[in-house]
This record gives C-alpha cells, sequence and structure tokens, in this order.
C-alpha cells in the first residue's frame, strides 16, 4: 500500500521559518513535490523534483525562499520554507509521481496534507 505522509505544519509569524517532511511507503518514485491549497482556493503548485539532487521547479512565488530537498535512501522530501508571508497560509500536501510537472495531474499519489497558518 501507497502511503505518502506529511510532517511538520503548524503556526508560524509573519517572516518566520518552517520545515515540512514527507515519508513515502510502499514503493518509490520518480518524481516528488509540494502544492498547498488555501480554503475557497484551488490547489497550488509549490515545487517538485526529480531524482535525488535532480532537476527542480519552483512556483515563482516562492522562489528564493523555498527549498526543497531530498533523500532518495529515506524515501522523504523535506520542504524548508522561510520568509512565511500570512497569504501562503493553506493546507500544504505531497505529491508523487513519474514525471516533473505544476500540474496536480503530474502526480499520482497525494498525502493527506499538513496545514501551516502563518500569523501576521
Amino acid at each position: 500500500q501507497v502511503q505518502l505522509i506529511e510532517s511538520g505544519g503548524g503556526p508560524v509569524q509573519n517572516g518566520g521559518s518552517l520545515r515540512l517532511s514527507c515519508a513515502a511507503s510502499g514503493r518509490t518514485f520518480n518524481t516528488m513535490g509540494w502544492f498547498r491549497q488555501a480554503p475557497g482556493k484551488g490547489r497550488e503548485f509549490v515545487t517538485g523534483i526529480m531524482g535525488n539532487g535532480g532537476p527542480v521547479l519552483y512556483a515563482d512565488s516562492v522562489k528564493g525562499r523555498f527549498t526543497i530537498t531530498r533523500d532518495s535512501a529515506k524515501n522523504t522530501v523535506h520542504l524548508q520554507m522561510s520568509s512565511l508571508k500570512p497569504e501562503e497560509t493553506a493546507v500544504y500536501y505531497c505529491a508523487a509521481g513519474p514525471v516533473l510537472g505544476r500540474a496536480p495531474g503530474s502526480y499520482d499519489y497525494w498525502g493527506q496534507g499538513t496545514q501551516v497558518t502563518v500569523s501576521s
């Protein structure tokens, strides 16, 4: 059974930092990534990585502030977020699939999500 389990979410102040982790089990994936969904909005691509240190994509809005890393030996992916803004309050989802892309359809498996709340 394939599972993606996120951890590390929680409350953080405006301008603060937070590190999310996602542990995959059941199989390995070419690509892992992160999306987020704010209340009343669609699921938004944040970042994705292929392989262990391979090609990486970032949403323009997070470039320079967020960093994705992957430990293929542990089948985990991490998202280091800094300079967080209140408008980035959302449920953050881990995703995994065969190709690196910005569309949710590029990913076959999803975690349950972890809440990140940035207070002003």
